[in-house]
């Protein structure tokens, strides 16, 4: 059952107890409703016209469904982290400006900091909701996305034992999205029933409306996945409380209300044209929606709000700080690493799945291990069959559905559980990219383990032959590559990841390798071995030139060094395991190395 919350409108200082409990809303909350829906309409013209851009159309459709969940979910503006809050995950982010007008409205900040804020470079109110600002679960704005988040966050709240709700307000023109399709259905094979939509139906995008553009059974589409579907009034406060208040109510199926709503509503010449999806209104359209308010003029005067944009643009005024999310990973125990000896030839995918496994019994508590991990029908080629046999119930098969899978095990990597997405490199680096990006926007610590990467993959065509991995996830600012030689450093490799926060990308290939041997022939990659990033591992030392290489290849670069060696051609060899990084002390003693 839900818990009773207290909110603090900052625009009434009176102190609200809104649940879904009560069976209807009472005349406290519609008085509330009402003129704070006037005031966030106010707001939504305000910050769009002053930044001369935005998406006010989208904004003002979704504004009830807004009031209404944020109003009475379990959050709190003076912990908006706090571990057992509901999650609002917005799919449609670009409706910002309504999204945060709520959020001022119940205390998460202050009015002036985001209407003088709003798509400037020296804030964090950007022009798609960002998660950096209080009050945002994910950050969005790539359409589709937010349905398979949520997911990922309901499943974090089913491996945590909290009962929190999930709601996922939507926009209808991304319900063309072939990713809304796999979350819908993930979501309900694992029964995550407390996930609930809504698809804001203004029948309204950006080249016009939604049957034209392309026709579609939004309905039909939501019953065949097997969710429960019901139709609103989506500007209704009492309408959209009992649909929420029956899904949250109903726990043997996951909900999805369609919310009638008119694109602009409130603002006469916006409302029911996709004209203001993403434009602002003018000098001459703002006073005329002065005018059509009613308010005090005084109300609507930008005069002040724009001397301190001057201001703090120009570096004069510092603006207000806000509270940034957790970074929240928990402490993981790397286990005991496993040694594969001289002679042996195993697969760095093999040593993968031994290693994941290793560490997940190291976690153990019961049934409980603060590992997942995510397949997409690969579980023998990925090597999960022993960790999925040990861990059946973190064990998450999402069948072939990668753009879901990515962003949901996205979304799960930032709730204290450490989250491993292994697949084919083809479909998990290059078909997803997308997905690995909004990840890394919203500082997810993602661990994506790729088989099958480069050219050891011959055989099967050009389609499976990923040989632009290290490129492609190059351009993500947060995450780490690390191509391992052989099957000793891929598992402390892999033990590594899984201890450290942030974003990893595991790069194997399918081929069994050779052990990489030192100078005394014993396994390199063993015994007093540590991983570290950035470090050049010296395999033999040379006079007159050195190899440096990454990846699978090591162990022939090896052979081919060791046959120059015995032609009296002095050359050493080092793995670079990290190829998009070397610390700046082994860059600095390869440029000291003969040769």
């Amino acid at each position: 059952m839900e818990t009773e919350h207290t909110h603090a409108p900052t625009s009434f200082g009176l102190d609200m107890h809104w649940t879904w409990e009560s069976a209807t809303l009472g005349d406290e909350y519609l008085a509330w409703h009402e003129t704070a829906r006037r005031e966030c309409v106010r707001d939504i013209l305000q910050m769009t016209h002053l930044a001369d851009s935005g998406h006010p159309g989208g904004s003002l459709s979704s504004l009830d469904l807004y009031l209404v969940l944020y109003s009475h979910c379990r959050l709190d503006p003076a912990d908006p982290w706090m571990h057992d809050r509901d999650r609002i995950v917005v799919s449609h982010g670009h409706t910002s400006p309504g999204v945060y007008s709520v959020l001022c409205r119940l205390g998460y900040f202050d009015r002036e900091s985001m209407l003088t804020g709003f798509r400037r470079t020296f804030s964090k109110f950007e022009g798609h909701i960002e998660r950096d600002v209080p009050g945002v679960e994910w950050t969005t704005g790539n359409l589709g996305q937010g349905l398979s988040a949520a997911a990922g966050m309901a499943l974090a709240l089913r491996f945590k034992k909290v009962g929190a709700q999930v709601f996922v307000p939507m926009g209808d023109g991304e319900q063309q999205k072939g990713q809304i399709s796999e979350a819908r259905r993930f979501v309900r094979k694992y029964q995550l029933h407390n996930v609930t939509a809504l698809v804001d139906l203004n029948h309204q995008q950006i080249g016009g409306r939604i049957e034209s553009i392309m026709p579609q059974d939004i309905a039909a589409g939501w019953e065949a996945d097997g969710w429960t579907v019901t139709t609103i009034d989506g500007h209704d406060p009492v309408q959209i409380h009992r649909a929420c208040r029956d899904a949250v109510r109903d726990t043997t199926t996951p909900h999805c209300i369609l919310a009638r709503t008119e694109m602009g509503k409130g603002v006469s010449f916006m409302e029911g044209t996709h004209a203001y999806h993403g434009v602002a209104a003018n000098a001459e359209e703002y006073a005329r929606a002065a005018e059509e308010s009613g308010e005090d003029p005084a109300l609507w005067d930008l005069g002040r709000l724009r001397v301190r944009i001057e201001a703090l643009e120009s570096g004069a005024e510092a603006p207000v700080e806000l509270a940034s999310p957790p970074d929240v990973y928990p402490a993981i125990r790397p286990g005991t690493p496993r040694t594969y000896e001289v002679g042996t030839k195993s697969d760095n995918r093999s040593a993968f799945g031994n290693a994941l496994l290793d560490v997940a019994e190291a976690n153990r508590a019961d049934d409980f291990t603060p590992i997942a991990a995510f397949d997409c029908d690969l579980e023998g080629s990925v090597k999960l069959g022993a960790f999925h046999k040990a861990f059946p119930g973190h064990f998450i098969q999402s069948g072939i559905q990668e753009h879901h899978t990515a962003t949901c095990a996205g979304a799960l990597s930032i709730e204290e559980i450490v989250s491993v997405f292994a697949d084919f490199g083809v479909f998990g680096v290059c078909e997803t990219y997308n997905q690995h990006r909004l990840t890394d926007i919203n500082h997810g610590h993602l661990k994506l383990a790729c088989t099958h990467i480069g050219l050891d993959v011959g055989e099967d065509g050009r389609t499976h032959q990923c040989i632009d991995y290290i490129g492609v996830l190059a351009n993500l600012f947060g995450i780490n590559i690390i191509v391992p030689a052989d099957p000793n450093q891929t598992d402390r490799a892999l033990r590594h990841m899984l201890v450290e926060p942030g974003m990893f990308f595991l790069g194997m290939g399918r081929s069994k390798l050779p052990i990489i041997t030192g100078e005394d022939g014993q396994p390199f990659f063993a015994g007093g071995y540590a991983f570290e990033m950035g470090r050049l591992d010296w395999i033999r030392r040379g006079a007159r030139g050195s190899v440096v290489v990454t990846g699978t290849l090591a162990g022939r670069a090896v052979e081919a060094v060791e046959r120059l060696r015995s032609d009296d051609l002095d050359v050493g060899i080092a793995v670079l395991a990290t190829p998009a990084y070397i610390a700046a002390a082994s860059l600095e003693e390869l440029a000291r190395t003969p040769g």
